[in-house]
């Protein structure tokens, strides 16, 4: 190997799923419909929560912004995974290799921020429901969702900018994106440094709304053993369980990516994991979230009403 200097990288061959060609065709229709149903969720969560007005709460209003990270995230891999896949050259370029190494930085510290705080929502509306509104009032959702963004900003992206390491060729990525664990294996020179500091950056940005996500719920446990009435523990256990799902399946994934040494990376292994959290948890969402529950659906309903109306009222006009 030799050093190359990181503006003569033109592109880099991405090999995805070219080690399985009979699997690329079935991936690339399995994948496009994923993406369409992420697409889909995500984006009717966001419209229904923006004009209907029993879906404006702050539930809702964080859900919306796990629903643009879903869809943003996906955006920036998805599309260029399909193409390669029926691609004869399977390759990426630079800027777009490094706009996904920060952007999927970036959106997985949000998203577990957010996580966190909905978990912290969930407790202030099952412990103090008679004070919830009070406290989770708009410029305190605001509040929550711009510090969600801007630490989760200067928590990745920043740090990432400041290790970037030289790469070395061949520039044979074996893996479905670009993300950083994957891009320590082509350095020049000594990771151990970076790997460190990858380690403690997950260690913050996992652990820490995981542990505050623990201590709600303990909280929120708590307080569902002392109701007294089994429907409000049954509605209790209900507003938490979608939040709970996905919060296993996100950290599970994200700290086997990100919390180990390079050296137990297995490129097959990694890539399953990666296709989970980056495209399939996120066409689950909407599923589990929002879709499947009586206030979303009775807005998606009240839409449809209103738009057979206008049409009618347009005929008869």
């Amino acid at each position: 190997m030799t050093q190359e200097n990181s503006s003569t990288i033109i592109k880099f061959v991405l090999v995805g799923f070219s080690n399985h060609p009979q699997a690329e065709m079935p991936l690339f229709f399995l994948f496009s419909l994923i993406y369409l149903v992420n697409l889909f969720g995500n984006i009717v969560i966001i419209i229904l929560v923006v004009i209907d007005s029993c879906l404006q709460t702050p539930m809702y209003f964080f859900l919306c912004h796990l629903a643009f990270l879903n869809v943003f995230y996906t955006t920036t891999v998805v599309p260029k995974m399909l193409c390669n896949l029926l691609a004869t050259k399977k390759v990426i370029s630079y800027e777009l290799c490094f706009a996904q190494t920060y952007i999927s930085l970036l959106m997985g510290a949000a998203e577990c921020t957010l996580l966190a705080i909905m978990a912290l929502d969930r407790f202030v509306a099952i412990c103090y429901p008679l004070r919830y509104l009070l406290i989770m009032n708009w410029s305190a959702c605001v509040q929550l969702a711009v510090g969600a963004w801007t630490i989760s900003f200067f928590a990745s992206v920043v740090p990432l900018y400041f290790t970037t390491v030289p790469l070395c060729g061949p520039y044979i990525i074996d893996h479905i994106f670009c993300e950083v664990p994957v891009l320590l294996h082509m350095s020049c020179t000594d990771t151990s440094l970076q790997e460190t500091l990858m380690v403690t950056g997950a260690s913050g940005i996992l652990l820490l709304p995981f542990l505050l996500i623990t201590l709600s719920y303990l909280r929120i446990l708590v307080a569902v053993i002392r109701m007294h009435s089994v429907e409000g523990r049954k509605k209790a256990f209900s507003t938490c369980s979608s939040h709970l799902t996905m919060v296993t399946i996100y950290y599970g994934t994200g700290m086997f990516m990100y919390m180990r040494p390079k050296s137990l990376y297995s490129a097959e292994s990694d890539k399953l994991i990666s296709l989970f959290y980056a495209v399939i948890n996120p066409a689950l969402n909407p599923l589990i979230y929002s879709l499947r529950n009586k206030e979303v659906k009775g807005a998606w309903k009240r839409v449809l009403e209103r738009v057979v109306v206008s049409q009618r009222q347009r005929m008869l006009s």
